[in-house]
């Protein structure tokens, strides 16, 4: 069996498909996508693609030492992107051609579904109390919101109050026993951090992700020592050497790949191990389409340091289309009582519409996260 093309399909409401096609007929899915340049993305694709027409895509190790190995420069989101997507996509491929799913493949699931947890609030947020109180409703039993709108590297007390109290909020709408996941998203700069971590205590979150930027983590020693629920981060960091890095420095509790950022699959399954030999949650970061969220599953189902799942569904980016929608059979990532089930059809267990990509990609996107300025006209963390 030898690889013939990569097609690529940019679709609302911010994803970016890829189908690898073989002389056999045999086919795998892959999501590689960079929110906000998925068309740099999709170049790096094709250009990878001159490492895999007429390789034979069962070799999956091989293929991606190629692609990561063979450019002198490595690394970074663009590149990891593209390798992630085809990665999940060559995964795929060999499932099906088996016959049987990509957890299979890995040694075997040591679970049989997998807790998830949905956002509300949206990137400013508010009303998270009846947000949270409806996604409790629908049988969740953790959720995640953004802690703070933008913040000044030294801003207002005020600031810190008022994601105080949104959390409080939420907290006393879903009482002791809901999850709670409180983002950063980067927002919080050192001097602020300080203060807004340990006012948070007293809520005791599930874990507060991206409490500083990728690039400032090695002041988490400085600033967050002898906290009392675990931090989390990871979405940013493209390699197994940048969580090893981390992992060292003692500071995190939980790691966050992106299954289409971080190498996909085979990488995602080095670092969910390196994780592990830290003693190391993993909750993998999606909030991206249905074959992210089918290859995160894939990965949880093999590791047994997982603990929870991020998706998609119903977020405030998703405008146009959602999760479901590209799906064939919606059932493989249905959510019910707060799990969703390890998906069990062949590669990675979700069949994609494929005309309806067609239909879609017609459409395209060309999503692009917020611009964001402080009073001043300075530009602030989004």
């Amino acid at each position: 069996m030898k690889i013939t093309r990569l097609k690529t399909w940019q679709v609302p409401p911010r994803w970016l498909f890829l189908k690898i096609e073989t002389d056999e007929g045999c086919y795998g899915w892959g999501e590689p996508v960079i929110e906000g340049r998925a068309a740099t993305v999709e170049a790096a694709v094709h250009e990878l693609s001159d490492y895999l027409v007429g390789q034979d895509p069962h070799r999956i190790e091989h293929l991606w030492n190629t692609m990561y190995r063979a450019g002198f420069y490595r690394g970074g989101p663009i590149l990891m992107s593209a390798i992630a997507g085809i990665d999940q996509a060559l995964w795929d491929l060999k499932g099906r051609d088996l016959g049987v799913p990509v957890h299979q493949l890995l040694g075997g699931a040591v679970r049989d579904r997998m807790r998830m947890y949905a956002w509300t609030g949206g990137d400013r947020p508010s009303d998270v109390g009846a947000g949270a109180r409806a996604l409790v409703e629908r049988g969740f039993t953790a959720f995640k919101m953004n802690g703070t709108p933008e913040l000044q590297i030294v801003d207002s007390h005020r600031k810190v109050d008022e994601a105080v109290a949104r959390v409080a909020e939420a907290r006393d709408a879903v009482g002791p026993d809901v999850g709670i996941g409180i983002d950063f998203h980067g927002r919080v700069h050192r001097p602020m951090a300080k203060a807004l971590l340990r006012e948070l205590e007293p809520f005791h979150p599930m874990f507060v992700e991206e409490p500083v930027a990728p690039e400032h983590l090695p002041c988490l020693k400085q600033i967050a020592g002898g906290l009392g629920y675990p931090l989390a981060t990871g979405e940013r960091l493209h390699t197994r050497f940048a969580f090893r890095d981390l992992l060292a420095d003692g500071m995190i509790d939980i790691v966050q790949p992106d299954l289409s950022h971080c190498g996909g699959i085979s990488e995602g399954l080095k670092i969910a191990a390196l994780a592990s030999a830290f003693d190391v949650a993993l909750a993998p970061h999606c909030p991206l389409g249905p074959l992210t969220l089918a290859t995160s599953l894939q990965l949880d189902a093999v590791s047994h340091n997982a603990f929870i799942q991020e998706q998609s569904m119903g977020i405030h980016y998703n405008q146009d289309n959602d999760v479901l929608d590209y799906l064939v059979n919606e059932s493989a990532l249905a959510i019910e009582d707060g799990f969703c089930a390890i998906p069990q059809g062949p590669g990675l267990g979700v069949e994609i519409d494929e005309a309806f990509v067609e239909e879609r990609a017609n459409v395209g996107h060309r999503w692009r996260n917020p611009v964001w300025t402080h009073e001043d006209g300075s530009i602030a963390e989004w």
